[in-house]
């Protein structure tokens, strides 16, 4: 590797070259025109070769500078001076008044040489501003797809490591408040994790102010420290490492570049900001929706429970101490009685474990070939001894098709689904369970339909959501926690539930599930019969 001072040399050469580039081609076009008007010199008087040496110097002029036009002025009076005035050869002016067309030559190079850097020099600002326009759109517009913090960090690293073209590093604090390096363009081992740079970027997050090269605190240093601060706050510091920079930004200045990389500061520090509160908000409302969902599982359970405890220790208390007042009936009523409760607290019970499995991804599926024929029965055996006097009807094809499920988990599904029916539909009505094929033929439709008192459109999607109950049944005991569990079991089995108006009056609930690999079926069923 090329040693400092060598390399200095050598772009201390290279910039000499570049320097006295348009000396040569100034010298090389006058040389040449000479050369020219020579040639030619029987076909123009001195006027009209005074007026083309004009030529030289107004192209040096705009595209050289003010150097090179003075340069060309005092070259093209010597050689007009030397070839075309007598004394011929000689630098010997006979006539003084040769004098006034070197003035006028310096005045225009001069004017000339002005006007056009003027103009360049707007040109170049406008350049300038409209590639600082397009950088900071550019990332503007990036940042706003952005909701992630560390994939937001990790892109304005790298648009400002290209940008610049030098190693970019964005320091934020940790859980401690500690500054610590969150992202780089490159190695930071390389730089940016140094004690120099650590110590720099943590007063720079520190005072909220920038430093380092091109600023007015620690010129020295290697590196440019921009804090991402906005009014309310200092979020983190954006530091690039200029130590082997060269050229300033695309079409800009060192001063210009400066200011570029503060904008871009500014926008990433409000880029962090949103993100942050994007975070904090979510974390506010999770808080409040868990606050919400503990406030409503103890109301509910609390109320679930009291009321078959109290039945159960009314109905207890009273076979203890009453025995002798009860006849055969009245014992076996409040056996009943007691069973009813604690049937009631084991439903509560189920679905609390339940949702605390679907909760925590804790629910696996254990799934077998199921006949939900069978399924049904067992559901009927369970809601029988409280669906009093409600008529349960159950419609089934002469061939009802298996389905691959976990079958202690649908049925807990359906004890869910025609226990809601039960409790919400009036006494001597009908309640009809059916089994069908789908019309496509690749899944199953369970349907319950009952002709309660219904449920409104706009509840119908809502009762499937955690204890969420509708204002119409709040009279009615419950925790809006089992539609909730069913809708979870179902989708865990691929399928869907929904509830529908009935067509008479109250509500259907259809649930529709795959029926599984057929050709798995078909080499299930002798190994069941076999067993």
């Amino acid at each position: 590797m090329m040693s400092s001072p060598w390399k200095r040399l050598g772009k201390l050469a290279q910039g000499s070259f570049y320097a006295w580039r348009p000396y040569t081609w100034v010298t090389l076009g006058i040389v040449l025109l000479t050369l020219l008007l020579r040639s030619f010199e029987p076909f123009f008087d001195n006027v009209n070769i005074a007026l083309i040496y004009l030529f030289p110097i107004l192209i040096s002029a705009v595209y050289g500078g003010m150097g090179p036009s003075i340069f060309a002025a005092s070259l093209s009076v010597l050689v007009f001076d030397f070839y075309f005035i007598p004394p011929f050869l000689s630098f010997t002016i006979a006539d003084l008044r040769y004098l006034l067309s070197f003035v006028v030559y310096l005045a225009v190079a001069i004017l000339t040489a002005s006007l056009a850097a003027r103009l360049k020099q707007q040109l170049h600002v406008a350049k300038q501003r409209e590639a600082t326009t397009a950088t900071l759109y550019a990332l503007s517009r990036q940042m706003t797809a952005i909701t992630d913090l560390q994939s937001l960090l990790d892109n304005v690293s790298r648009q400002v490591s290209e940008t610049v073209g030098a190693q970019a590093v964005i320091y934020m604090p940790d859980a401690e408040d500690e500054l610590k390096v969150m992202t780089s363009s490159s190695d930071p081992a390389y730089w940016g994790n140094g004690p120099s740079e650590m110590g720099i970027a943590k007063w720079v997050y520190m005072y909220g102010e920038m430093a380092g090269r091109g600023s007015s605190t620690l010129r020295e240093s290697s590196g440019l420290y921009v804090p991402l601060r906005t009014e309310e706050r200092v979020y983190g510091v954006l530091a690039v490492n200029l130590d082997l920079y060269e050229q300033p930004v695309a079409g800009t200045d060192a001063p210009d570049q400066v200011r570029l990389l503060e904008a871009i500061g500014g926008l990433a520090a409000s880029a962090v900001a949103r993100v942050k509160l994007g975070e904090e908000a979510k974390l506010a409302h999770l808080t409040a929706e868990s606050e919400r969902i503990r406030t409503a599982l103890l109301d509910s359970v609390s109320h679930e429970l009291r009321t078959p405890l109290a039945t159960i220790i009314g109905s207890a208390t009273g076979l203890i101490e009453g025995d002798a007042m009860f006849s055969k009936e009245d014992r076996l009523d409040l056996l009943a009685t007691i069973r009813d409760g604690a049937l009631r607290m084991n439903r509560l019970v189920t679905n609390l474990l339940g949702m605390v499995k679907l909760e925590s991804g804790m629910l696996t599926l254990r799934k077998t070939w199921c006949d939900p024929a069978d399924i049904i029965g067992v559901v009927l055996a369970q809601v029988k001894d409280f669906q009093q006097h409600r008529k349960i009807t159950v419609q089934l094809p002469d061939t009802v098709p298996y389905l691959y499920g976990d079958e202690v988990l649908l049925e807990q599904v359906m004890v869910n689904v025609i226990s809601n029916a039960i409790k919400y539909s009036p006494d001597y009505s009908e309640i009809v369970v059916s089994a069908a094929p789908a019309q496509d033929d690749r899944h199953i439709m369970l349907m319950v339909a009952d002709t309660g008192a219904g449920i409104a459109a706009a509840d119908r999607e809502r009762i499937f959501d955690k204890f969420y109950r509708s204002p119409a049944t709040r009279h009615v005991t419950g925790t809006g926690l089992g539609l909730a569990i069913c809708k979870g079991i179902i989708e865990a089995h691929g399928g869907t539930i929904s509830a529908e108006p009935n067509l008479e009056r109250g509500t259907v609930v259809r649930i529709v599930l795959p029926r599984g690999d057929e050709q798995e079926l078909q080499e299930w069923i002798p190994e069941r019969n076999n067993a």
